[in-house]
C-alpha cells in the first residue's frame, strides 16, 4: 500500500514584489471605493440603525465615562459588543449625529479588511495572484453591501477586521514556529513561554476584540486548525512539537474566549428577548432552515441575485428543498473531506464556509430572518479561496489557459462591482431599501411594517395604512405592527381603532412603555381618564425616564383638578428633557391654577427663551403683566 503524499509547510516568498503588490493593493482600493461611494449618501434606516445609532442617546452623546461604563456593560439589541458601541461613539464625536460618518467608516473597515484578506492570503501561501483574485472578490461581490451599506452593521466589518488581524498573527507566529522547529511547546505545558510569543499574544488579544465587536467570529479557533493542515501543512511536519494533540492544546485560550463569549451571547439574547423558543420553532425547523440557508448562500455567492433584507422566515420548506439541500451540504462534505490530500484548499475552503456560518444557521434562532447577506461577509472567503485557487491549479504551466482565467476572473469582478453598485443604490433611505425587498420576496411582514413606518413618518398616513394592513394580515399576531397601526389610526383621528389595535398588542407584550403610553394618551381623547391614568402609571412603573409620559400623566391630573400630583409629574419631566418649552408653559399653568404666580414667572420665561416666537407664551407672559 502507498504511503500517503507528505505535505511539506509553505513558506513566506522571500521574493521581492516590486510594484506588483503596491500596485494591487492601489487597485483593489480604487475598484472597492468606485463601487461604493454611494454609500456615503446612504440614510439611516429604520431597521435597528435607531437602537444602534440615530436614536440612542448614549452613542449620540459620544465618549464619555458614564457612555463607556454603559457600553461595557449594556445588553441593548440583545447582545453584548461594547467595541461596536464605543466605535459609534466615537463616530458620534467626530462627525457629529448624522448617518455620513458611520458609513465613512464603515468603508474604511471594509477597506481595512480587504488589504488584511490580500495580506493575510499572500503570507500564508505566497500565491500574489490568487490572493489578489480572493480579496477581489470580498471587496466587490453584492453580498457584502449589507454589512457596509447598514450603519447597525459596524459589528460586522467591526469582528472582521479584528478576526483578520488575529489570523495575520497567528499565521507569523505559525511560521515563525516552523522555521525555527520550536514546536508549540505542548510538551512542556501549556504555559511555557515558547508558546506565549509576541505574535501570539496578539493574536489572542485581536480574536477577544473580535468577540466584543460581534459574537459570531467565535468559530475562529476552528479556522486556525484549517490553516494549520492548509496552507501551513503544520500536521505533516516531522517534529514532535507538532503533534494533532499539541495543535490542539495550543488553542485552549482561544476555545476558552469562544465558550465564555457564548455564554455572554446566550444571556445577553435571552435577557432581551432575541431568542426563539422550541416551542414558537422546532428543531426540526431549524435544522431544515440550516441546510436550506447553506444551499441558498451558495446559490447567491454564485448568482447573486433578488438580494433583500430582511429574507422572511417561511416557517416551513418544501420537502423536495430540504432534501436537495441536505444531500448537497453532506455531499459536498464528504467529496472535499476526499480531497484532503490531493486539493487541500478545496477542503480548508469549504470547510472555512459551513463551519463559519454555524453561529447564524439558525439552530439558535435570533430574530424572524431565515438567512441575511451580512452573514456571508467572513464565511464567503472559503469559496473564494476554491475559486481562486482552481483557476491557478486548472491553469498551471499553460499560457493561453492563463489568459482565458484572467479574461474570466475579469468579467467576474466587472459584474460585481456594477452589481454592488446598483445594490448600495437600493441602501440610499427606507423606502428603496424596502420597495426592492418587497419586489423581491413574498409574505415579507417586517419589511411591509419598516416600510409603513417611514411613510407613516412623512405623512403618507393612507400608504402607511396599507403597508400596516398588509403585514397584519400575513402576522396577525405581530405586536410591533399592531402597535404601529394603533399610531396611524391615532393620527387619523380614528381613536376606537387605535385603542383596539393598542389593547391587542398589549395583549401580546404586557410590559411595553411606549404602547402603555399611547393607549394612555388614545384613551384620554375618549375622556376615559381613569383608563389613561392606570396605562401612564403602569407605564412609568417600566420606563421611570419617559418625559412623555411624565407629561401626558400630568396633563390628565390638571384636568381632574389633581394639581400638586401634575406639578410633581411636570418637573419630573423637565429633569428628563430641560430644554422642552411645552412642559415649562404647562407647569406654568399648573403653579399659576394653584395661586403660585412668583413660581409661574420662571417657567414662563424659560419657555420663551426656548421658544421665543410662540403665541401662547407671549399671551401668558402678558396676562402677568410682564413686558
Amino acid at each position: 500500500m502507498n504511503e500517503p503524499t507528505k505535505l511539506e509547510p509553505l513558506k513566506p516568498s522571500t521574493k521581492p514584489a516590486g510594484l506588483v503588490v503596491p500596485t494591487i493593493l492601489c487597485l483593489l482600493v480604487m475598484a472597492t471605493l468606485a463601487a461604493y461611494w454611494l454609500v456615503l449618501q446612504c440614510d439611516f434606516v429604520n431597521y435597528d440603525d435607531p437602537d444602534y445609532f440615530s436614536a440612542n442617546p448614549h452613542v449620540l452623546a459620544g465618549l464619555t465615562p458614564g457612555n463607556i461604563g454603559w457600553a461595557l456593560t449594556t445588553g441593548e439589541t440583545g447582545n453584548w459588543h461594547p467595541l461596536t458601541w464605543l466605535s459609534l461613539m466615537l463616530d458620534a464625536n467626530l462627525f457629529g449625529p448624522g448617518p455620513a460618518g458611520p458609513h465613512v467608516t464603515n468603508l474604511f473597515f471594509h477597506l481595512a479588511n480587504t488589504v488584511l484578506l490580500f495580506v493575510l492570503l499572500r503570507r500564508l501561501s505566497s500565491a500574489t495572484w490568487r490572493s489578489a483574485l480572493v480579496a477581489a472578490l470580498f471587496a466587490l461581490h453584492p453580498l457584502h453591501v449589507e454589512s457596509v451599506a447598514w450603519v447597525s452593521e459596524r459589528k460586522d466589518v467591526l469582528s472582521a477586521f479584528f478576526a483578520l488581524l488575529s489570523l495575520l498573527f497567528y499565521t507569523r507566529d505559525a511560521q515563525n514556529k516552523l522555521a525555527t522547529g520550536g514546536g508549540v511547546a505542548a510538551a512542556a505545558g501549556a504555559f511555557d513561554a515558547r508558546l506565549w510569543t509576541r505574535d501570539y499574544i496578539l493574536a489572542l488579544s485581536f480574536f477577544a476584540a473580535g468577540l466584543m465587536s460581534k459574537p459570531m467570529v467565535v468559530t475562529l479557533p476552528a479556522v486556525m486548525w484549517l490553516l494549520d493542515w492548509w496552507p501551513l501543512r503544520r500536521f505533516n511536519v516531522q517534529n514532535p512539537g507538532f503533534s494533532v494533540r499539541s495543535l490542539i492544546r495550543e488553542k485552549w485560550p482561544f476555545l476558552l474566549l469562544s465558550v465564555l463569549s457564548c455564554r455572554v451571547t446566550f444571556v445577553s439574547q435571552q435577557k432581551g428577548g432575541a431568542l426563539t423558543s422550541l416551542t414558537t420553532l422546532p428543531l426540526i425547523s431549524r435544522l431544515e432552515n440550516a441546510f436550506v440557508g447553506y444551499a441558498r448562500y451558495l446559490g447567491k455567492i454564485f448568482w447573486p441575485v433578488n438580494l433583500a433584507n430582511p429574507y422572511p422566515y417561511p416557517g416551513h420548506w418544501p420537502a423536495g428543498l430540504v432534501i436537495f439541500a441536505v444531500v448537497l451540504v453532506v455531499g459536498v462534505s464528504v467529496a472535499v473531506w476526499s480531497l484532503r490530500r490531493q486539493a487541500a484548499f478545496v477542503a480548508v475552503g469549504w470547510f472555512w464556509f459551513v463551519g463559519t456560518l454555524i453561529p447564524v444557521t439558525g439552530l439558535v434562532q435570533v430574530g424572524t430572518q431565515s438567512m441575511a447577506d451580512r452573514y456571508t461577509y467572513l464565511p464567503s472567503i472559503g469559496i473564494f479561496v476554491i475559486i481562486a485557487w482552481s483557476l491557478g491549479r486548472m491553469t498551471a504551466d499553460r499560457a493561453w489557459r492563463k489568459g482565458l482565467a484572467g479574461l474570466a476572473a475579469g468579467t467576474a469582478l466587472l459584474a460585481c462591482a456594477g452589481a454592488t453598485h446598483r445594490q448600495v443604490q437600493y441602501w440610499q433611505n427606507n423606502e428603496t431599501l424596502f420597495n426592492h425587498t418587497l419586489s423581491v420576496t413574498e409574505n415579507n411582514y417586517l419589511a411591509y411594517n419598516n416600510l409603513g413606518t417611514c411613510l407613516s413618518k412623512k405623512g403618507q398616513l393612507n400608504e402607511a395604512l396599507d403597508c400596516f394592513q398588509t403585514a397584519l394580515q400575513i402576522r396577525p399576531d405581530n405586536p410591533d405592527v399592531l402597535y404601529n397601526l394603533g399610531n396611524v389610526y391615532a393620527r387619523l383621528g380614528r381613536w376606537d381603532e387605535a385603542i383596539t389595535n393598542y389593547q391587542r398588542a398589549l395583549q401580546l407584550t404586557p410590559d411595553q412603555a411606549d404602547i402603555l403610553n399611547n393607549l394612555g394618551f388614545a384613551l384620554a381623547t375618549r375622556k376615559q381618564l381613569p383608563e389613561a391614568i392606570a396605562c401612564f402609571e403602569a407605564a412609568l412603573k417600566i420606563n421611570p425616564d419617559s418625559a412623555s409620559t411624565h407629561n401626558n400623566l400630568a396633563a390628565i391630573l390638571f384636568q381632574e383638578h389633581r394639581l400638586d400630583e401634575a406639578v410633581e409629574h411636570y418637573r419630573a419631566a423637565l429633569r428628563i428633557t430641560p430644554d422642552d418649552p411645552r412642559i415649562y408653559l404647562n407647569l406654568g399653568d399648573a403653579l399659576l391654577r394653584l395661586k403660585k404666580p412668583a413660581e409661574a414667572l420662571p417657567c414662563y420665561q424659560a419657555a420663551l427663551r426656548l421658544s421665543p416666537n410662540d403665541p401662547q407664551i407671549q399671551a401668558r407672559l402678558k396676562l402677568m403683566n410682564v413686558p
